[in-house]
C-alpha cells in the first residue's frame, strides 16, 4: 500500500470481507486513537486461537493502524523504521536466515521462528537481515 493510501486498508480486501465478530469486538477494546500495536494485535490473536492474518484483516476492516512493528520495521515516531543493520551480526542467526530465504527474502514468522529457535530477540534477526540486505516479507498480520 502506498503512503498515500494510508487510512484505506479495507481496501486492500476483497469487497464483502467481513471481520469476525469476536475478533472485532476485542480489537475495539484494544484500539486506541486509531492504532493497535503489534504486540497487542499477536496477544488478540494467541487469545482467541485465530491466525494473526485474521486479527489484520479485521483491523484493516476497520481501518485502524498497527504501530510498532516486533521487527521494528514500522510503526514508530518519527523515524517509523527502528531496526539498523547489526555490527557484529550473530553466525548462527545469519545461517539461519540464508536456510530459509525465499528468492532473496524472509517471512516474518520465519524470522520469529528464528529468534525462538535461538533465544535471539526478533529485533535481533532483524537486525542481521537489515546488515545482510535480506528484506522482510508477509507480516503475520498483514501490514506488508
Amino acid at each position: 500500500m502506498a503512503h498515500e493510501d494510508a487510512g484505506h486498508y479495507a481496501a486492500k480486501h476483497p469487497e464483502g470481507t467481513e471481520a469476525d465478530p469476536d475478533i472485532k469486538q476485542t480489537l475495539q477494546q484494544k484500539i486506541k486513537d486509531g492504532k493497535i500495536s503489534c504486540a497487542a494485535a499477536h496477544a488478540i490473536a494467541a487469545e482467541r486461537k485465530v491466525a494473526p492474518k485474521d486479527v489484520g484483516i479485521a483491523i484493516d476492516l476497520m481501518e485502524a493502524r498497527i504501530q510498532k512493528c516486533q521487527m521494528g520495521l514500522f510503526g514508530y515516531q518519527p523515524q517509523k523504521c527502528i531496526v539498523k543493520p547489526a555490527v557484529n551480526p550473530s553466525s548462527e542467526i545469519e545461517t539461519a536466515v540464508k536456510a530459509h530465504l525465499v528468492e532473496g527474502r524472509i517471512a516474518c514468522k520465519k524470522c520469529w521462528e528464528i529468534a525462538e529457535q535461538l533465544g535471539a530477540q526478533k529485533m535481533d534477526v532483524a537486525s542481521v537481515c537489515e546488515s545482510m540486505q535480506v528484506k522482510i516479507n508477509k507480516c503475520q498480520l498483514g501490514a506488508f
